[in-house]
């Protein structure tokens, strides 16, 4: 059986060449060096030479694949071009990110701005915190015609007062919430910094590499 399928598919393959004249070269799996006037069966499985009859290389012809090898192939050609575009999309990235940061100057400048912006939220929020407890001593005021007996005062005011201290736990809450936010910034540009400074490095180094070049060069014309 099996010597009928590779009977099969040499003779497929040598149609599929067709007669071209040429000499047909390969090493088989056992070492052999085969050499006939037509696609070798025995080298189906691993790259053949077709060559002019002056013994150059005409072109290189592949294995012939099982479906399985086929669908295998193809999923490691698949694997490698995603490779490839992850590494395209990263040195993208570090263009970008070179080109918007010429220099650790500018990302400080841009660091200071976006923490800026949570402090200004944060302070934003303790104002209102501020109003609040003014509204709260307010409150206070009121409650103090019921100091001896809390129970009797009005259900509108202590509505008041729990929407009151409600809010401000509301915005202290917000406020924790900027505080751990300064924190991711921080976080984020640091990242950003160490990959700055090996991007920063890389594009001194074909200049310092440069120079010890050239000083070597004109000392040695002295």
């Amino acid at each position: 059986m099996g010597g009928v399928l590779l009977a099969t598919l040499a003779a497929d393959f040598a149609r599929a060449q067709g007669a071209s004249g040429g000499i047909y070269t390969c090493v088989d799996r056992n070492g052999r060096r085969l050499t006939a006037d037509r696609p070798i069966p025995e080298c189906l499985d691993r790259e053949q030479r077709e060559l002019s009859p002056s013994g150059t290389v005409r072109r290189q012809i592949g294995p012939s694949l099982t479906e399985q090898e086929r669908t295998a192939q193809e999923a490691q050609r698949r694997k490698e071009a995603e490779a490839r575009n992850r590494e395209l999309e990263e040195r993208r990235r570090e263009r970008v990110l070179t080109t918007r940061y010429p220099d650790k100057a500018t990302h400080d400048v841009e660091r200071a701005a976006a923490i800026q912006m949570v402090d200004d939220v944060t302070a934003t929020a303790e104002k209102r915190i501020a109003e609040l407890k003014q509204q709260h001593k307010a409150f206070d005021v009121e409650m103090e015609f019921y100091k001896r007996d809390p129970s009797k005062a009005p259900m509108v005011l202590r509505r008041k007062m729990a929407e009151n201290e409600d809010s401000i736990a509301e915005q202290q809450r917000f406020i924790a919430g900027q505080d751990q936010e300064k924190r991711r910034v921080h976080q984020r540009f640091d990242a950003e910094l160490a990959q700055l400074r090996k991007l920063w490095e890389s594009q001194r180094m074909p200049a310092s590499a440069v120079a010890p070049a050239s000083e070597a060069a004109s000392s040695g014309s002295r």
